[in-house]
């Protein structure tokens, strides 16, 4: 009974701490794997751009999504960290390259710049990351994403739109890699939908 006992609190304590359990091509569970956030891409009919020039600022992300930690809940209300698990970049950082490079592929606007290029541009579209974790309250959990995007004009200083962008996507397994796949289908979709809102605005 002690050895089962034994067992059991292990499992418990895996579980609690949400840590990676050990992957192919990784000699030890204690490994740090390191994910890289990506963007699936779809295919799009090519249509007429906007006149304009869309100036980006960087993603924000709040305080605790704001560094390299795959972030979790087991229970209602709290976060946590995979223990052997990173992300390569900030998920704000990452999430902006990706914004960027999908607007330079759907050839939305006549030009996409970031801020501190010196160019002018007509449109400011800033966004921030308000969620951003593994909802591991029931296996196999579901990846969760909410960002918060506002366009400007900058001409006349006008909020011209603001929209609230969300994501529940079921994982495939009950890890970090699972978690990983998830997050990259998250990430996918919302800049599918960023994407259709800017085109529909841009008319």
């Amino acid at each position: 009974m002690r050895r089962l006992g034994s067992f059991a609190a292990a499992g418990t304590l895996l579980l609690a701490g949400c840590v990676n359990l050990e992957l192919p091509g990784i000699g030890s569970s204690t490994a740090v794997v390191y994910y890289v956030l990506e963007d699936a891409g779809r295919n799009v009919t090519a249509a007429t751009p906007s006149p304009r020039t869309l100036i980006l600022v960087d993603t924000l992300a709040g305080a605790f999504y704001d560094n390299d930690g795959m972030a979790f809940s087991k229970e209602p209300g709290t976060r946590g960290n995979y223990q052997f698990a990173r992300w390569t970049e900030r998920p704000g950082k990452r999430f902006s390259d990706l914004l960027i490079d999908r607007l330079d592929q759907e050839k939305l606007f006549a030009a996409v710049a970031q801020t501190g290029t010196n160019i002018h541009g007509d449109w400011l579209l800033t966004s921030e990351i308000i969620e951003f974790y593994h909802d591991a309250q029931k296996q196999p959990g579901t990846a969760r994403m909410i960002l918060r995007a506002e366009v400007t004009d900058l001409k006349s200083h006008k909020l011209v739109s603001r929209r609230i962008f969300k994501q529940n996507v079921e994982t495939p397994s009950f890890d970090a890699a699972g978690a990983h796949q998830a997050f990259n289908k998250a990430v996918t979709l919302t800049l599918n939908d960023m994407a259709d809102w800017l085109k529909t605005l841009s008319r």
